[in-house]
C-alpha cells in the first residue's frame, strides 16, 4: 500500500514538472524593455535595458548600427547605441532579441533635428551660499580696510598743517 502511495506522489510530482516547463519557457524572452532618453537628437546615445534575456542578444533599428546586449548582475541586459547623424527626425521602433528565445520585444523612441547642446553649466547654475558667504565676508573686510587707510591718512595729513 505504501509503495502504491509513493508511485502516485512520484507520478503527480513528475506531471506537475512535465506540465509547468512550457510555462516556464513561455515566460523566457525579452520582456521590461526601457530607453533613456525616449527622445534623443540626432548623433546622441541611447541606452536600452531590458529583462529576460540570461544570455544576451541584440538590439536592431533603422535608426542605429545593430548593438549587442551585455548581461547585468542584476539579471538585466543593457545595450548604448549611437544614432545615426543623418536620421530622419520621427519616431522609431527598436527590436530586441535574446540569443536562446526566438521571441522579440519591441520598443518606440523618438528622435529629435539637431545635435543638442553640447555645453557645461554654463551659467545655469547660481552661486551657493557658501560663495556668498565668503563674498560678503571679503567686500566687508575691503570696507573695513579701506575706512581704516582713510582715516589714518585724514590724520597724518591734518597734523601737519
Amino acid at each position: 500500500m505504501r509503495a502504491s502511495r509513493a508511485l502516485a506522489v512520484t507520478a503527480t510530482a513528475c506531471a506537475a514538472v512535465a506540465l509547468s516547463a512550457p510555462l516556464a519557457a513561455a515566460t523566457n524572452g525579452p520582456r521590461d524593455v526601457t530607453v533613456n532618453p525616449y527622445e534623443v537628437h540626432q548623433g546622441g546615445t541611447l541606452h536600452i535595458r531590458v529583462s529576460g534575456c540570461g544570455h544576451g542578444g541584440s538590439v536592431t533599428s533603422n535608426a542605429f548600427s545593430r548593438a549587442e546586449l551585455s548581461d547585468n548582475e542584476s539579471g538585466h541586459s543593457s545595450a548604448r547605441v549611437r544614432i545615426h547623424d543623418r536620421t530622419t527626425p520621427g519616431h522609431y521602433n527598436l527590436a530586441v532579441r535574446c540569443s536562446d528565445n526566438d521571441r522579440v520585444a519591441t520598443h518606440q523612441f523618438r528622435v529629435l533635428d539637431g545635435r543638442g547642446a553640447l555645453g557645461g553649466l554654463g551659467g545655469s547654475v547660481g552661486p551657493g551660499s557658501t560663495e556668498v558667504a565668503v563674498g560678503g565676508g571679503l567686500v566687508a573686510a575691503a570696507a573695513v580696510g579701506g575706512s581704516l587707510f582713510v582715516t589714518r591718512r585724514r590724520r597724518t595729513s591734518g597734523a601737519g598743517v
